[in-house]
């Protein structure tokens, strides 16, 4: 399936809100984690049930609830329903292909992002669409496999480090945001150092194989590009945001997040205009090394033109040429073309031709 655009000819026709998966299915069961904590607590837990979760809903703790596998529409169904979604918001939540973004509600803000890995054996970054539902005691997490990058806030939540069990639930929402953001940047340093190195194997020796190479970090820094910049636009907006939903102490964070992002989207551009750069001198270089082979075929042609008129004459039909009946006329004739090469050599060695 395409990663820049994913077919929906599924949901061709159905009504706006109609849950229908579009993407691929990625585990076989979905999971529902739960991590409760305040200053004084923590507790984890897997449910086998929503309903077992929604206690949580209204509590004065906060109630981080991370849902593996949104390709069980049933499920996304009474989660919404149990936590009162719009059905628009359902509906992109079994969407894996949307574009992110941030959606205001009334007692709720709705987010998607894209979650990045590379993967080494295909060379290609795979990305994986991430749906939050900001409530005021609760924070819901859709994902569409297990596995993630926010173990580092989990370790925060569950040995007490830093602010985090400390604060409320919009600055775990503001954690969880700053993990993904920082992951692109780790991705685009990888990437970049990469294609720093490069540069100068186009110069030495510009190879089909490097031609492949720029153009698969070309096509990625694309991908990357794609996902971070519509994120940086929506964190922008709830930096802003008037909202009861986000404290006042947690805006310089998400400002800080802005800078963030907006630096990584500066380096994305960059090594863009980079590899249009590398491509540019790849072709340069391709183009001189032609350039030399035709100016030697040509410097070989000009040599050889000379010789060429010379051995024509004598191989005319006509009966009679005097210097034919010559006893040393081979001898000449050998000499004169010895000669007339020679002094053309000289003469293109003496313009830098040669």
């Amino acid at each position: 399936m395409a990663r820049f655009f994913k077919k929906k000819d599924a949901s061709i026709g159905s009504a706006p809100g109609s849950l229908i998966f579009i993407g691929t299915q990625k585990v076989d069961h979905s999971k529902i984690r739960v991590i409760d904590y305040d200053p004084n607590g923590l507790q984890e837990l897997e449910l086998e049930n929503i309903r077992d979760g929604v206690p949580f809903k209204d509590t004065q703790t906060v109630t981080w609830i991370n849902i593996d596998g949104v390709h069980d529409t049933e499920l996304i169904k009474n989660i919404g329903d149990s936590f009162g979604l719009h059905p628009l918001v359902m509906e992109d939540i079994v969407n894996t292909g949307q574009r992110p973004k941030m959606e205001e509600y009334d007692d709720y803000l709705f987010f998607i992002i894209k979650m990045l890995r590379f993967d080494k054996e295909k060379q290609m970054i795979i990305g994986e669409q991430l749906s939050m539902v900001l409530g005021k005691t609760f924070l819901l997490t859709f994902q569409e496999q297990i596995g993630d990058v926010f173990e580092p806030v989990r370790d925060r939540i569950r040995k007490a480090k830093g602010r985090i069990r400390g604060t409320g639930i919009d600055y775990l929402a503001y954690a969880l945001l700053d993990t993904i953001i920082d992951n692109y940047i780790h991705i685009i340093e990888r990437m970049g150092e990469q294609i720093e190195c490069i540069e100068d194997d186009i110069l030495d020796n510009p190879t089909p194989e490097l031609l492949q190479k720029i153009n698969l970090y070309k096509r990625e820094m694309n991908y990357i590009r794609k996902s971070i910049r519509p994120a940086r636009e929506f964190i922008q907006r709830l930096a802003n945001l008037d909202t009861d939903l986000i404290a006042e102490t947690t805006t310089p964070f998400l400002k800080d997040l802005l800078d963030l992002s907006t630096q990584a989207v500066e380096v994305i551009d960059t090594y863009r205009d980079m590899l249009t750069d590398h491509l540019n001198i790849y072709h340069t270089g391709i183009t001189n090394k032609l350039n030399e082979i035709m100016k030697v075929l040509t410097i070989f042609s000009a040599i050889f033109i000379p010789l060429t008129f010379i051995a024509g004459i004598y191989g005319t039909n006509f009966e009679y040429l005097p210097e034919l009946h010559y006893r040393y006329s081979y001898f000449i004739f050998w000499g004169i073309l010895l000669v007339v090469a020679v002094v053309m050599v000289n003469f293109f060695r003496r313009r830098n031709w040669l």
